[in-house]
C-alpha cells in the first residue's frame, strides 16, 4: 500500500456499483491509504452500494439541498474535515438522449444542468466548510461539452456548463488552499452509458482513432485522479485535463 493519501478523508459522490467510472477512482484512492465516503442517490441503489463493503456509506438526493446539508453534517460529525471530494453525478431523461437535441424538453433541460452541473456548486459549498486544511475538488466531464456527438445531446450542453462552473468555482475556493479540477474521461462502458444512442459506435472509434490505439479503463482514471487528491497537484486547478488516450487531440 501506498502513502500518498493516507489518513485523507476522501468524499466519493457517483458510486452507484463496481462498474461506476467513479469505482475505479475509489479502488486506486484506498491502496494510497484514504479513508472512502460514499454517497448513493436513493433507496434503489442502496444494495449496490452497500456491497462495495469497507466504507462509509450514506445516502444523499442531490436534488435536495435539505439532503446535501444532512450529508455533510453527518460527515462533520464523523470525520470533523474532509480532504477530497470526487463528484461523479450526472443524468439526462432517456428521451432526451434518445431523440434529437433540437427536441430537448424545457423540464428535461433544467433536469440535465440541475443534476449533472449545479451538484457541483451545491456540494463544493458545503464541503468547504470541512476543507479546514485545504484540498481537492474534481468532477468528471466528458469531450461531449466541447464537440457534437450525436446522442450525447444535453449532457453535452451540461457539461460544458460543469466545465465552467470548475473555473468559477476554483477562483472561489483558491484562496482556501481548495483546488477545483475535472477530468474529462474517455468513454467506458457503465450503466449510465448504456443510455447514449449508438455508444458502442463510440467506444470503436476511439479504439481505432487514438493515439493509443485503445479505450481507457477504470484503472486509467484511478491512477489520474490520484494526482489530483494529492499534493501532487498541489499548483494546479481550474483545468480540464483529458484522460482519453489522446482522442482529443485527433482532427480526423
Amino acid at each position: 500500500m501506498g502513502s500518498l493519501l493516507a489518513n485523507k478523508n476522501i468524499l466519493v459522490m457517483g458510486v452507484r456499483n463496481k462498474w461506476s467510472i467513479a469505482w475505479g477512482i475509489v479502488e486506486s484512492a484506498l491502496k494510497e491509504g484514504a479513508n472512502i465516503i460514499i454517497t448513493y442517490q436513493s433507496e434503489r441503489e442502496k444494495k449496490g452500494a452497500l456491497e462495495l463493503g469497507g466504507h462509509s456509506t450514506f445516502q444523499c438526493d442531490i436534488s435536495s439541498d435539505q439532503d446535501i446539508d444532512n450529508l455533510f453534517h453527518a460527515i462533520k460529525e464523523k470525520y470533523g474535515v474532509i480532504h477530497g471530494l470526487v463528484h461523479s453525478i450526472a443524468h439526462a431523461n432517456t428521451e432526451d438522449l434518445q431523440n434529437d437535441f433540437i427536441y430537448t424538453s424545457r423540464e428535461g433541460f433544467s433536469h440535465a444542468l440541475d443534476v449533472s452541473a449545479y451538484s457541483l456548486v451545491a456540494v463544493s459549498r458545503r464541503a468547504k466548510d470541512l476543507m479546514s486544511e485545504g484540498g481537492s475538488i474534481i468532477t468528471l466531464t466528458y469531450m461531449g461539452s466541447e464537440k457534437v456527438f450525436p446522442g450525447y445531446n444535453v449532457m453535452g450542453v451540461a457539461k460544458a456548463a460543469l466545465e465552467a462552473s470548475v473555473r468559477y468555482l476554483a477562483h472561489d475556493l483558491g484562496p482556501l488552499g481548495i483546488r477545483v479540477n475535472a477530468i474529462s474521461a474517455g468513454p467506458i462502458k457503465t450503466l449510465s452509458a448504456k443510455g447514449v444512442k449508438d455508444f458502442g459506435n463510440i467506444l470503436d472509434t476511439v479504439e481505432v482513432k487514438s493515439p493509443l490505439r485503445r479505450n481507457i479503463t477504470q484503472d486509467d482514471l484511478g491512477k489520474s485522479s490520484l494526482y489530483f487528491l494529492s499534493d501532487l497537484s498541489s499548483g494546479l486547478t481550474g483545468e480540464v485535463i483529458h484522460i482519453d488516450s489522446g482522442f482529443h487531440i485527433m482532427g480526423i
